[in-house]
C-alpha cells in the first residue's frame, strides 16, 4: 500500500472528542470539492454520532475511509457513507446489534416492577428498529438481504479483512510497505562508539555534512570502478598540451575512445579538510601523505571533543537541580476524560454498592 495523507485520524470512542462530528464537519468544510482521506481504528461508542458523521460523509460525496487496527460496532456504521473503504490485512471487523444502557437498582413494589417491565418492552421495541435501521445501511453497502445482516448482527464475532471483503463491508484489503532501513549519523555514531561493526545500509536522505565527509572518505580508499571498452592509453605526461602531437602514432586515440576514457572523480569536502582545492581521486585511487592524514585526524578529533563536550553539558543539565516554583497546583479541576458506557455504567453501579453498605 502506498502512503497516504489523511486529512482525519478518527480513533477511539465514537463520540469523543477523538472521534467527533463537530471536528469531522470542519475538516469536510474546509475540504469541498476535494477528496478527503479519513483513517479509522475504533471500538465503536455512540450510534447516533456514527449515523451522522456517516451522513456527513456520504453528503461530501469524495471520502475514503481506511481501517487499521480493531474496529467495531459504531466505528463500522461511521465508514458506511464513504465513497471507498480499505482495510489494513492485519486488521479486524467486528458488526453486532445495538444495545442500550440499562440499570435500576433498589426494593421494589408490584407497581414498580410493572414499569421497569413496561420500560424493558419499549426498550426492545426501539432496539429492533435501530438494527433494522443499522442491518439496511450494512445491506446497502454490502449488495446482501437484510436478514442476512440481521444474523450477522445477531451472532457477532471478529471479521478478519479477508472475511469482511467478502461480505462487501471494505472494498479493498491492503498490505502494509515494507520499508528498508537506512542508517543515521545519531545510530552509526553510537554503533562506532560501543565498538559495533557499522552495518552497511544506506544512509539517510537527510544527510549531515558529517556524513558527506564520511561518505567522501570511504570512496576515497574504495573508489568505484568505471567500466569502460576502450583501448589502454599511454599518456607520456600528465602536464602534456592537449593539442600537441603525440610522439609515438600508436598512442593516438579516437574521439570516441577519449570520450570513454574514466574521469577523475572531485571530493570538495575532503579537499577541504586537506586544504586542498579540487581533490581529485583517479580509478586506481589515491594516495595520501602523512601530512594529509594528519588533517583528516584531527577533523575526527575535533568531532569527537565536540561530542563529549556535548555530553557533558546534558549531564550536567541533568544532574542539576529543578527550578523552584511559586505556582500553585490546583487539583480541583481534574481532567474529565471521555468514558465509555460501560465504565459509566460499572462506576454507577460500585457507586451504589458503596451507598447500600452504608445502610445500617
Amino acid at each position: 500500500m502506498k502512503n497516504t495523507n489523511y486529512h482525519l485520524h478518527l480513533k477511539g470512542y465514537v463520540g469523543s472528542c477523538d472521534f467527533d462530528r463537530n471536528y469531522v464537519d470542519y475538516i469536510l468544510a474546509r475540504n469541498e470539492g476535494k477528496p478527503v482521506n479519513v483513517l479509522i481504528d475504533s471500538l465503536g461508542g455512540s450510534l447516533a454520532t456514527a449515523l451522522s458523521i456517516a451522513s456527513a460523509f456520504k453528503q461530501h460525496g469524495d471520502v475514503t475511509v481506511h481501517f487499521v487496527g480493531m474496529n467495531a460496532s459504531a466505528a463500522t456504521i461511521a465508514s458506511l457513507g464513504a465513497k471507498h473503504i480499505s482495510m489494513d490485512s492485519s486488521a479486524m471487523y467486528l458488526v453486532h446489534k445495538c444495545s442500550a444502557e440499562f440499570f435500576e437498582w433498589g426494593s421494589l413494589n408490584a407497581d414498580q416492577l410493572a414499569e421497569v417491565r413496561d420500560n424493558c418492552e419499549a426498550a426492545i421495541r426501539d432496539l429492533n428498529k435501530l438494527d433494522n435501521n443499522v442491518a439496511s445501511m450494512y445491506a446497502g453497502k454490502c449488495s446482501k438481504k437484510q436478514e442476512a445482516l440481521l444474523d450477522l448482527m445477531r451472532e457477532g464475532g471478529w471479521l478478519t479483512a479477508a472475511e469482511a471483503l467478502e461480505w462487501g463491508f471494505v472494498d479493498e484489503v491492503t498490505q502494509f510497505n515494507e520499508e528498508k532501513p537506512v542508517l543515521t549519523d545519531a545510530v552509526a555514531s553510537a554503533m562506532a562508539a560501543a565498538g559495533m561493526p557499522i552495518p552497511n545500509l544506506p544512509m539517510d536522505t537527510n544527510e549531515s555534512l558529517l556524513s558527506r565527509f564520511i561518505a567522501a572518505l570511504a570512496s576515497i580508499f574504495k573508489p568505484n570502478k568505471v567500466e569502460t571498452h576502450a583501448e589502454p592509453i599511454e599518456v607520456k605526461s600528465e602536464t602534456s598540451d592537449e593539442n600537441q602531437e603525440p610522439e609515438n602514432t600508436e598512442t593516438q586515440v579516437s574521439n570516441e575512445q577519449n570520450q570513454s576514457k574514466p574521469m577523475k572523480r572531485l571530493f570538495k569536502l575532503v579537499g577541504a579538510v586537506l586544504k586542498q582545492e579540487d581533490f581529485a581521486v583517479g580509478e586506481d585511487g589515491v594516495t595520501l601523505t602523512a601530512d594529509q592524514m594528519q588533517c583528516i585526524e584531527d577533523a575526527l578529533s575535533e568531532r569527537d571533543e565536540r561530542n563529549n563536550e556535548l555530553t557533558e553539558q546534558v549531564n550536567a543539565l541533568k544532574a542539576a537541580p529543578a527550578e523552584k516554583s511559586n505556582s500553585v497546583l490546583d487539583s480541583s479541576h481534574e481532567k474529565n476524560e471521555p468514558t465509555s458506557a460501560f465504565d459509566g455504567f460499572a462506576k454507577t453501579v460500585n457507586t451504589a454498592k458503596e451507598l447500600y453498605k452504608m445502610v445500617p
